[in-house]
């Protein structure tokens, strides 16, 4: 039997109106937001292209993915250069605007609560939980790496 560390190190990264959290070993760095090179066609959420160590990065906007905002505010924006995992070689790294600097923490059994909700999520977020006492959103990055893929295709 194989077993399970008794802790994993998260990030919370705050986002409009909430955090999403994520395993640290997803966030390859986290940078000052620039004005992204737009791309044609794209969803409102896909703000557009973003220049990173030789790479054309995707941004989104994992609130507006979500269909909670409209649009997001830039200002004093960060953004979460995120390892994608889905295999695509031309897509190595997304990209994802955080309002703020985003934080580690320890992830405990004892300390990630599932929320009670009822309502029917969005296909890109696997779970709600709670993180101590704070609310955050686990997002399905498999999801969220085709929505991307696909938009960037279309």
């Amino acid at each position: 039997m194989i077993e399970l560390p008794r802790e994993i190190r998260g990030v919370m990264v705050p986002v409009t109106d909430g955090r999403v959290l994520l395993p640290n070993a997803t966030v390859a760095e986290v940078i000052s937001y620039t004005q992204p090179e737009q791309i044609a066609n794209a969803p409102a959420w896909l703000l557009g292209r973003l220049s990173w160590r030789g790479w054309r990065l995707p941004l989104f906007s994992f609130p507006m993915l979500i269909g909670r905002l409209d649009d997001e505010s830039r200002t004093n924006a960060r953004v979460a250069v995120l390892k994608a995992l889905g295999g695509n070689a031309a897509m190595p790294f997304i990209a994802l605007l955080a309002q703020g600097f985003p934080r580690l923490t320890t992830i405990t059994q004892d300390s990630l609560i599932p929320t009670s909700d009822e309502h029917q999520h969005a296909p890109s977020i696997r779970a709600e939980v709670l993180v101590r006492d704070d609310r955050a959103i686990i997002p399905d990055l498999d999801v969220i790496e085709d929505m991307v893929a696909r938009a960037l295709a279309a």
